[in-house]
């Protein structure tokens, strides 16, 4: 008796497991998005949205069939408008961390990342322990800045701090900073398309989970549609397109 009733929980767990969510044509679901946070999204010379958020989360409507419409609030902005309900859902190279998840349900992982050191492609410089006696940049209020400051004593480095990106990789372009750390799919980018020859040292740090974020217990049909299309964009070989697309 009791064989029988595992075979039939084991056999409704399959049951729920393949249960798939249709889209209704008659919903647009709102979703929000950061305003400028290339290569997640940023607009095109168009004006168009486009970045690794964009391209997924339309490649997955599209597989799955359904209809959004995109409010680029800001990413504070748009996790406020989320909270209170005033949008269906939000994407944004958001990391899925235990805080955020007590007011959010979070799709599957989109994309892991971390924070990795860069060097200039032509410098000598091979690894962290290379750093030793050099100068990083770093950008004011960052995880690369946090990471930078946790280990500058153990490989050696001083630090200096930017407040933008840009005057951060003028400093190691004209040589003054031997190595930069930041988000790496931002210096992917970067590197992928701003002509900056960037080459990668040490492994990624405090790699982050993203995800796309639906207010807690609601709007869980959206959250399993983009799990779907997320799949299937996973089997077909476009995600991995799409994320080419930008950090190459």
């Amino acid at each position: 008796l009791d064989t029988t009733n595992q075979e039939a929980n084991s056999n409704n767990d399959e049951e729920s497991d393949e249960e798939v969510v249709v889209a209704d044509p008659d919903t647009t679901y709102v979703i929000g998005t950061d305003t400028t946070f290339a290569p997640f999204e940023f607009q095109d010379e168009n004006g168009d949205f486009v970045g690794i958020d964009m391209d997924l989360l339309e490649a997955i409507a599209e597989d799955q069939g359904f209809n959004y419409e995109i409010r680029p609030l800001g990413f504070n902005a748009a996790l406020q408008a989320l909270e209170a309900n005033q949008i269906d859902g939000m994407i944004a190279g958001m990391s899925i961390t235990d805080e955020r998840r007590e007011s959010f349900d979070f799709s599957e992982t989109y994309l892991s990342a971390g924070v990795q050191f860069a060097v200039l492609e032509d410098n000598d410089i091979e690894s962290l322990e290379d750093l030793d006696g050099e100068n990083v940049a770093v950008k004011t209020g960052t995880q690369g800045m946090a990471v930078a400051e946790s280990v500058a004593d153990e490989y050696g480095f001083s630090i200096t701090t930017f407040e933008d990106s840009v005057n951060m990789y003028e400093d190691l372009q004209t040589g003054n900073s031997a190595a930069v750390i930041e988000d790496y799919p931002v210096m992917a980018y970067a590197a992928e398309t701003g002509g900056i020859p960037l080459r990668f040292i040490g492994e990624q740090m405090e790699v982050a989970d993203y995800g796309f974020a639906v207010q807690k217990d609601e709007n869980s049909d959206l959250l399993a549609l983009f799990d779907q299309g997320l799949n299937n964009l996973k089997d077909s070989g476009e995600y991995d397109e799409i994320i080419a697309t930008y950090l190459g």
